[in-house]
């Protein structure tokens, strides 16, 4: 679980804005976490959060101290970009990264509720294919949707997903899910945030 709380994302404050800087720097860790799932099939996915992370950084260091918080660059973007906004800038891979982090909540938090596939029961394809349907698929063509489910077939067991989050150490199950939760606390917490902007605004 090194994977995962090594590198933990801060508490909010009491009026729910995302710090741009420490949010990039938690975020930055993640891109890893695809590997557990299988280096080579989810490796897009990987990369669409590097890339919009490098997206985003490129914004935010235009004017950090007026880009302090998310919420103040899409709101920014909104009146520098009129028309084309939200399509544009760090508001789309603001807006694609959430949706890869919403994936990994689902999944990640599917995972310790016990869900399970009683045909597949040390397998966690049902866990990854629910956190596809509810962060990714309505966004994906057919063809994507048929690629990615497809990819499921190839992922890991239970077993080794938790071992490859605690980098290869065996660990309890129990032990993994209390610090899977542990982290999940602040992490879930900033993810729904991030969506309150989107909604908000009606940007998403």
């Amino acid at each position: 679980m090194a994977l995962l709380m090594e590198h933990q994302f801060r508490q909010l404050p009491a009026d729910r804005q995302v710090e741009t800087r420490p949010f990039l720097e938690a975020v930055s860790y993640l891109p890893p976490f695809f590997d557990c799932l299988g280096p080579t099939i989810f490796a897009p996915l990987k990369a669409d959060i590097t890339g919009n992370i490098t997206k985003i950084k490129a914004v935010y260091d235009t004017n950090p101290s007026r880009f302090k918080t998310l919420h103040q660059i899409v709101e920014a973007e909104k009146e520098m970009h009129g028309g084309q906004w939200p399509k544009v800038g760090a508001t789309l891979a603001l807006m694609w990264l959430k949706r890869d982090l919403r994936f990994i909540q689902v999944l990640l938090q599917s995972v310790v509720d016990g869900e399970k596939d009683d045909t597949n029961p040390f397998l966690i394809r049902m866990n990854i294919n629910k956190a596809y349907e509810r962060a990714l698929q309505i966004y994906h063509g057919w063809l994507v949707q048929q690629l990615f489910k497809a990819a499921i077939f190839a992922a890991p067991s239970r077993t080794d997903f938790l071992k490859a989050l605690s980098k290869g150490r065996d660990v309890k199950e129990e032990e993994c899910f209390e610090k899977i939760r542990k982290f999940l606390t602040n992490f879930s917490a900033t993810v729904d945030a991030i969506y309150e902007i989107y909604s908000k605004l009606n940007a998403d």
